[in-house]
């Protein structure tokens, strides 16, 4: 078998961040029965689920770590190691952060997939870190059933600076950096349904950096940021939402979609992280159509930066967006939690 005719997703029973463990499970996994050890300069943890661990070195500068790593999205290697890895960076930009260096992490099955398609893997990640500005400083890998990538990510945030996913304020808008479709388009691709000419579609979204994040963090009345993986839009707006005691309404109408995300859709594509998803946090929507349910709940890779911002900055923070020609449309808004009301809504 030659290089150019191993499909990658074949080796994989899952996909991108659409194999993460649900966040019902996840919450089972991370229920430690061990006495809490706490540490002073660890100013974000795992307890607001944020999108990665800050520690503070000094008073004015904080350290970011974080890792994330999955199977195969796409069948191309070169391809799929860069999607990874800008996946992995995004957590940093996240915080408002500037990545610093990276270590690789890579599971391969040695005995069924040449070496030669595992480098190319690794050379896909090296791009992504080239592109980001920073040196893929080292690894390490394993034989392994399936084929795994990721990275390891170090950066570093002034802590005037730093945003995190649980500090929205009532009445703040929400905006979305990247279009929402990428568990669709990529299900469409597994079930062999993708056109060739929508081939480039969601591998061109996955690429694309959010290196707008520092940039978006240094606006004061951006009061809250996280990006959107594999709990979909809604999973990581209910973050956002218990976070800061909070509750949101969207307007699923203004939502960015992916070119061709809703004609797939309707050929029924929809990953099983879908499903996953709702059934961990379905109790806290609003009541949905299925068409609605498959689009707040497609767990996305590599996808957009979710911002919180005060009015009062709004004018400032779409400025911004248009400037590096992202559409500047407010998908809704953080407003209170009522007893007789889900923690999102829709417009």
């Amino acid at each position: 078998m030659s290089n150019s005719t191993i499909k990658l997703t074949e080796y994989s029973h899952g996909a991108g961040c659409g194999c993460k463990i649900s966040p019902k499970v996840l919450g089972t996994i991370l229920a430690s029965q061990l006495p809490q050890f706490d540490d002073p300069n660890i100013i974000v943890g795992n307890s607001t689920r944020d999108d990665a661990a800050v520690y503070k070195l000094n008073d004015e500068t904080g350290i970011i770590s974080t890792t994330d790593f999955f199977m195969p999205i796409v069948d191309d290697p070169f391809t799929f190691g860069r999607i990874a890895a800008t996946n992995a960076i995004s957590d940093i930009y996240a915080m408002g952060g500037t990545p610093m260096m990276a270590i690789a992490i890579l599971g391969w099955p040695v005995n069924s997939l040449p070496a030669e398609v595992a480098q190319q893997v690794v050379d896909g990640g090296r791009q992504a870190c080239k592109d980001a500005g920073i040196m893929l400083a080292g690894g390490h890998s394993i034989d392994a059933p399936e084929p795994i990538f990721g990275l390891a990510v170090t950066g570093q945030i002034p802590l005037t600076e730093l945003k995190q996913n649980n500090t929205a304020q009532e009445g703040d808008k929400l905006y979305l950096t990247k279009p929402l479709g990428i568990g669709i388009l990529t299900t469409a691709q597994k079930q062999k349904k993708l056109a060739e000419a929508d081939l480039n579609i969601a591998p061109d979204a996955m690429c694309q950096l959010n290196k707008l994040g520092p940039a978006i963090a240094k606006i004061p009345s951006v009061t809250a940021m996280t990006d959107v993986t594999g709990f979909g839009l809604a999973g990581h707006l209910i973050e956002m939402c218990l976070g800061a005691e909070l509750a949101a309404t969207i307007d699923i109408d203004a939502l960015p979609l992916l070119d061709k995300a809703k004609s797939y859709l309707q050929m029924g594509c929809i990953p099983g992280g879908t499903h996953r998803n709702y059934d961990s946090y379905g109790e806290h929507l609003a009541e949905l159509d299925d068409e609605q349910k498959a689009l707040l709940c497609d767990p996305q890779t590599s996808g957009g930066l979710l911002i919180a911002v005060s009015p009062a900055g709004e004018a400032q923070l779409i400025e911004l967006l248009s400037a590096n020609d992202i559409a500047p449309i407010s998908i809704g808004q953080m407003v209170a939690q009522s007893s007789t009301t889900h923690l999102v809504e829709l417009l």
